[in-house]
């Protein structure tokens, strides 16, 4: 089984780690980062890079297919060398993933018309564009098609199919093994539980 995990300039480094940290315990499983041209890749921040192994061209059958999103998913909604690439990639996919607003990627691709799907939820609202039906839930399956809402739901996705293809106990086992035990100190991590000024603000209504 190859998993794929696309890279591109200024992604989101947990919407590609926590996948790859539950998805990449599959025994047997190659994991490969890709991206349009092989070497390192920067994150939304600039002070942390991936390395890309491969080039878009030199993976063309992955089983798995995982998308992470960034802060500003219209750049490569745009590229059309990492959307030809999606496209042609589930043609042969098992699964096709995204988190947060690598949804949006995926839709620009027209993969998720349609469908049901999550995404960061300042993001929901551009799903409908492309025909796809946004929904908050952290985690959404439709066909075979799987996206995760923002950042760290991505761990949720990648044990969440971890059990569909590798079953509960081999899932629970990588949980327990990640220690992956969320307890926030804040009861803040969505916008109908978080103060209304702090939803406001991010929405850009008010001023940081």
């Amino acid at each position: 089984m190859q998993i794929a995990v696309l890279l591109y300039d200024r992604f989101t480094a947990l919407d590609a780690i926590g996948p790859f940290d539950t998805l990449g315990r599959l025994e047997g499983a190659e994991t490969v980062f890709v991206s349009e041209r092989p070497g390192p890749v920067r994150t939304d921040n600039g002070s942390l890079a991936l390395v890309a192994d491969k080039a878009l061209g030199e993976v063309t059958r992955p089983d798995i297919v995982i998308v992470p999103g960034g802060p500003h998913p219209e750049v490569e909604m745009k590229n059309p060398a990492v959307l030809e690439w999606l496209r042609a990639v589930d043609a042969t996919t098992t699964w096709t993933t995204s988190v947060c607003t690598g949804s949006l990627l995926l839709a620009a691709a027209g993969l998720l018309e349609g469908r049901r799907a999550a995404g960061h939820w300042l993001y929901l609202d551009q799903l409908p564009r492309f025909g796809a039906e946004p929904t908050g839930e952290r985690v959404v399956f439709d066909g075979k098609y799987v996206t995760a809402a923002g950042v760290s739901a991505g761990i949720d996705m990648g044990l969440t199919l971890l059990g569909r293809i590798a079953g509960d106990t081999f899932a629970q086992t990588v949980q327990l093994m990640t220690e992956y035990d969320p307890q926030p100190p804040y009861d803040a991590g969505s916008p109908d539980k978080a103060p209304a000024e702090i939803v406001a603000r991010l929405r850009g209504v008010s001023p940081l």
